[in-house]
């Protein structure tokens, strides 16, 4: 059948989980950088780099990326199935979709772990 074919074998609930809690990942990062804008003072771009030199920072911000990359793969994808209907026109733009997907995570890790 076609359909089992191309849903890869996907739970809808693990998607809503997963979307959840990306979704309150980003929420906290948000919240904490819009807190650290806020009452940062003055930011200049020594305190920028203190920041993001530490190891918990770049583990947060790591997980920000990460959930984003997961939220917006979901979510594309459930757009993707449901408004594209023929096969191979879905599974290419969803081929472009993930390996965007993939360039911007391996991007996002480079910048912040200076690799």
């Amino acid at each position: 059948m076609v359909t089992s074919i191309t849903s890869f074998g996907r739970s809808g609930l693990y998607d809503w989980m997963i979307q959840r809690v990306t979704a309150v990942v980003l929420l906290a990062y948000t919240l904490f950088m819009m807190g650290y804008l806020l009452f940062g003072g003055d930011l200049n771009y020594e305190q920028w780099k203190t920041l993001f030199d530490g190891t918990a920072m770049r583990i947060f911000s790591l997980l920000a990326l990460l959930s984003l990359a997961a939220h917006a793969w979901i979510g594309l994808w459930s757009v993707t199935t449901d408004y594209i209907k023929p096969t191979g026109v879905r599974f290419v733009v969803q081929s472009g979709c993930g390996l965007l997907t993939f360039i911007y995570v391996v991007w996002g890790v480079q910048i912040l772990w200076g690799v």
